[in-house]
């Protein structure tokens, strides 16, 4: 990059980037603000429920507004949850579908009582046929997001791609996109996570201009709305979703600081996801530090 270019970018950027963590939300979604701002967060993630099991649970109006007064007390700008990893749209099984469905509709109830800017969900495991999945999947968001009127903003996480998940080329997030009911299209976005592309086979560490223009090719990168910033365990194109340390794993560094200075990326709100170690604050902390520390 030449001098002027940097200079450019770094106009660019802001002074404090949309970046935080998935942080708790134990003993209550109130409590995850005062995470959030612990780390130095202006951005973050939460579960609005526990996301391993399936018992649902309403917002209700007390929690909603305690949620949002403590917000208001932080620099946290951005805000989402992620949706139960039990949860799969795209399920042949017509029991599991239809549970899915539902709960995946007071997802984004609770995202919509609590105020929440995005909520981000895996794509299903088609388990028979690939296009049937995908078919099967945006028929269900379609349903979700009709029954679920807001302003939330769906984003449809990239995955590594292993058995029958979806969602682990942009080709296939576009194809379910495109299947929505076009009323709905403009409450969906994706969300990217470095871990989970480069276990996929698209490599940011060699390729990353690439990477870019391969998703600019397959929707625009205005669909880009949230990133997942986490290292990988497993090497290149490996199809397994193990998160590591920001720069300590296969990755390594440089990604992450193309990401921290790519101008097309700036109103990204961006979090980790990466392993806490012995306390969440102190890594998460460290790792935050790290990514800002990347910024020219």
């Amino acid at each position: 990059m030449t001098p002027a270019r940097k200079k450019a970018v770094k106009r660019a950027l802001p002074a404090a980037p949309l970046l935080g963590a998935h942080v708790s939300a134990a003993g209550g979604v109130p409590e995850a603000p005062a995470r959030a701002a612990a780390i130095g967060a202006t951005a973050m993630q939460l579960f609005t429920k526990m996301g391993n099991r399936w018992a649902e649970r309403e917002c209700l109006d007390d929690e909603c507004a305690s949620f949002r007064e403590r917000l208001s007390t932080t620099v946290v700008t951005a805000t989402m949850a992620h949706d139960s990893y039990l949860i799969n749209l795209a399920s042949p099984d017509p029991v599991l579908r239809a549970r899915s469905i539902e709960s995946f509709t007071k997802e984004l109830n609770r995202c919509r009582a609590l105020g929440l800017d995005y909520l981000v969900s895996h794509p299903g495991n088609y388990m028979d046929e690939r296009e049937a999945g995908i078919a099967r999947n945006a028929d269900a968001i379609t349903e979700a997001l009709e029954a679920s009127p807001g302003s939330t903003l769906l984003c449809l996480e990239t995955t590594a791609g292993s058995g029958t998940s979806l969602g682990a080329t942009f080709e296939e997030l576009a194809a379910i996109i495109s299947l929505v009911d076009a009323r709905y299209r403009d409450r969906l976005g994706i969300c990217i996570d470095t871990c989970h592309v480069y276990s996929a086979g698209y490599d940011l560490v060699k390729d990353y201009d690439g990477v870019f223009a391969r998703l600019d090719d397959a929707m625009g990168l205005s669909r880009l709305k949230v990133m997942h910033l986490n290292d990988s365990k497993t090497p290149f194109d490996s199809h397994r979703d193990r998160h590591e340390l920001i720069a300590e794993g296969s990755l390594g560094e440089m990604p992450f600081r193309r990401i921290m200075n790519d101008a097309r990326l700036v109103s990204v709100p961006k979090v980790i996801e990466t392993p806490k170690l012995d306390d969440a604050i102190v890594t998460d902390t460290k790792m935050l530090d790290r990514l800002r520390g990347y910024i020219e």
